[in-house]
């Protein structure tokens, strides 16, 4: 007599260096506690707004060799055993974390110092402030989350209310990026 097992079958948990692999192999997601969270492509009008950013950081970060940007695919190594790897839309991280010269394989395993999230039509708000909580959680000092249908920006930070700032306002660093300033209506043309 064959007997068959009925109980629910536990899928094997993926590690971080499963998701480099897969990532090879075409498909994009994160890590959250070991399970494969796929994530689509946002669209032009998203890696625009990306870009846009990434000038505006870059043109005042490298000069100053304050640290290093980097884009979604990029991943954070968060947690291990079981692994967690996010993908921030960009991150700065200071130069006194992850040195200048540093070439890392795979994925940085230092929270960063500025977490931008650009926030895709099918997100929620409530999906936007988890996000950005779950990033301060994991100890990042500043997190901006962009929105481009209001084309506003929120701003999070450890201990404060959430300050949301509109396109006729300034962005500015904080004490991360001391001395940036980004017109807000620059971010979205």
């Amino acid at each position: 007599m064959t007997t068959i097992d009925t109980r629910p079958m536990r899928a094997k948990l993926l590690t971080a260096d499963d998701l480099l692999r897969l990532h090879s192999e075409g498909v994009r997601g994160e890590l959250v506690r070991g399970v494969l969270h796929e994530t689509m492509s946002a669209g032009h009008h998203h890696g625009k707004i990306a870009v846009n950013l990434i000038v505006e950081l870059g043109n005042f970060v490298k000069p100053r060799k304050l640290g290093t940007i980097v884009a979604s695919d990029s991943g954070v190594w968060l947690e291990r055993s079981p692994d967690t790897v996010r993908e921030p839309d960009i991150a700065f991280t200071s130069a006194e974390k992850i040195p200048l010269d540093a070439k890392i394989d795979g994925y940085a395993e230092f929270v960063p110092d500025l977490v931008v999230e650009i926030i895709s039509p099918s997100d929620s708000r409530r999906w936007a402030h988890n996000r950005a909580q779950m990033w301060l959680d994991y100890g990042a000092p500043l997190v901006w989350i962009v929105h481009p249908k209001t084309q506003t920006i929120d701003i999070y930070r450890p201990g404060e209310l959430t300050t949301t700032l509109n396109e006729q306002d300034t962005l500015t660093g904080h004490n991360i990026l001391t001395g940036f300033t980004c017109p807000i209506h620059t971010i979205f043309t």
